[in-house]
């Protein structure tokens, strides 16, 4: 019998492949419609190129398929479960697709992103910008800040506890990938119950201004912000920049502040900068990521956004 010399072969189907999937396309479609010849105006193939498929799929498994003749047209038992399969791959296969389709979409998973304090008053929002296209393009992924210092940033983000890091550019690890953010200006400030808040600006003389109780941060610094405050007499420390806002509020000591995180008491009349043409420093903010980290969708889309934060401002800025 025919059937037995296709199932002597004993054919063992190893893998499906791209010509076999479209084979069983061809067998769906010519079940649907009922014969080889009412399947041609679908397949847009000729009757004899629709048998020699057939007879392809049928040696390939191993098995007849259909009966075909005067007859007419029928599924064998074999060749109806092998259409109930198909009928199971080929959605399996739509559902692959749809759900592969679906992840380029929609943006899944968490960005773990260190930032160091203050820096929420900056008038640049570039990162506050980044997060919210972030959120917009993904509203199921889940954003963690975490406010640390910047040295502890660095390492969350080496050991891979943080995806990225907002920080100053001051000792960075040639490990770790940099993107410039921008410069943040800081000035020296007195508050309204020291004895130069007064004191007009041309009297303040470096000799003056030395001579003040002064308050040096214990954290890291750029050289040009290392240089400006080793001319001052530094009688206090602070570990962050909050701390130094406390004890130059206290009317004692003068001491260096970002200018954005100083304004709110400027406005007030509690601070007031000195000699600001001459007691100013730049310090560049970046942001860092692993140099050799995975790929990760939702860190990119982040890095995407801030690009496009940065192109937009530059587009900004020009005439």
């Amino acid at each position: 019998m025919e059937r037995s010399s296709l199932s002597s072969n004993q054919i063992a189907l190893s893998q499906v492949s791209d010509f076999d999937i479209r084979l069983l396309r061809v067998f769906k479609t010519v079940v649907e419609c009922g014969g080889f010849t009412a399947a041609e105006p679908t397949l847009g193939i000729s009757r004899s190129a629709i048998s020699l498929h057939m007879s392809d799929l049928e040696k390939r498994l191993g098995l007849r398929l259909c009966q075909r003749g005067r007859g007419g047209f029928s599924l064998t038992e074999e060749g109806r479960q092998v259409h109930g399969a198909v009928l199971t791959l080929l959605a399996s296969l739509e559902t692959f697709r749809t759900e592969v389709n679906g992840l380029h979409q929609t943006l899944r998973g968490e960005l773990n992103i260190g930032i160091t304090d203050n820096l929420v008053s900056k008038p640049e929002m570039r990162i506050t910008h980044a997060l919210a296209a972030l959120k917009e393009r993904g509203p199921e992924v889940r954003i963690n800040i975490h406010m640390e210092s910047s040295d502890t940033i660095a390492q969350g983000v080496l050991d891979a506890r943080l995806h990225v890091g907002v920080v100053p550019e001051v000792n960075l690890l040639a490990s770790l990938d940099t993107h410039a953010l921008y410069d943040e200006r800081s000035l020296l400030y007195c508050a309204d119950t020291h004895p130069l808040f007064t004191m007009p600006d041309h009297e303040l003389t470096s000799s003056c201004l030395n001579r003040q109780d002064a308050v040096i941060p214990s954290y890291p610094l750029p050289p040009v912000a290392r240089a400006a405050h080793a001319a001052l007499n530094g009688t206090a420390s602070a570990s962050d920049r909050e701390g130094a806002v406390f004890l130059i509020l206290t009317g004692r000591y003068i001491g260096y502040l970002p200018a954005h995180l100083a304004a709110p008491w400027v406005a007030a009349g509690r601070l007031k900068a000195l000699a600001p043409d001459d007691c100013h420093y730049l310090t560049p903010f970046v942001v860092i990521t692993r140099r050799d980290r995975r790929f990760h969708r939702v860190l990119e889309a982040f890095l995407e956004s801030l690009e496009s934060q940065d192109n937009q401002d530059s587009g900004d800025a020009s005439p």
